[in-house]
């Protein structure tokens, strides 16, 4: 008797991914990144920014005390009662100057900032509602400096005009 050979049938069902499956999940991924790098990057500006509008708020409550104490706006930091500019100085902010009129001036810094912001300025101008007996409320506008001011994305809501 003779044994016969029977081929054997091999189960050829390919298991895992394919090269394409492969392929359009990294492509999804790539899309998403597209999406995501320049929205944080965004979000990086503008927490840069809250720090200049920090360290602003006490130039402006010196500011404020000088008017109500004199009748007229601060011409410097000195005047104001301030440290120097420079000394006013944070992670992203190089400076912050009170110039005339008692105009706020935040510098960002030159290094450790997102490019868009780099030497970019912020200011902050008082007006007085009552400036002929000084008892009236200061009101600050925050905007984009006069010269290389912060692009108005990177700005909050208040500080848009």
């Amino acid at each position: 008797m003779q044994k016969s050979v029977q081929p054997t049938t091999r189960n050829t069902k390919q298991g895992g991914f394919t090269l394409i499956e492969l392929m359009i999940v990294v492509a999804i991924i790539g899309v998403l990144a597209s999406i995501a790098v320049p929205q944080y990057q965004n979000y990086v500006a503008r927490a840069q920014v809250s720090e200049a509008i920090s360290l602003a708020s006490s130039a402006k409550t010196a500011v404020s005390e000088y008017y109500v104490t004199n009748g007229e706006f601060p011409v410097d930091n000195a005047t104001a009662g301030l440290s120097d500019d420079t000394d006013i100085k944070g992670s992203y902010v190089q400076s912050v100057t009170v110039g005339t009129g008692g105009v706020i001036t935040a510098k960002m810094a030159s290094a450790d900032v997102v490019g868009a912001l780099i030497d970019k300025t912020l200011d902050f101008t008082p007006t007085a509602s009552d400036a002929d007996t000084n008892s009236g409320s200061i009101t600050w506008k925050c905007g984009p400096g006069a010269t290389g001011g912060i692009p108005t994305q990177y700005l909050p809501a208040s500080c848009r005009g």
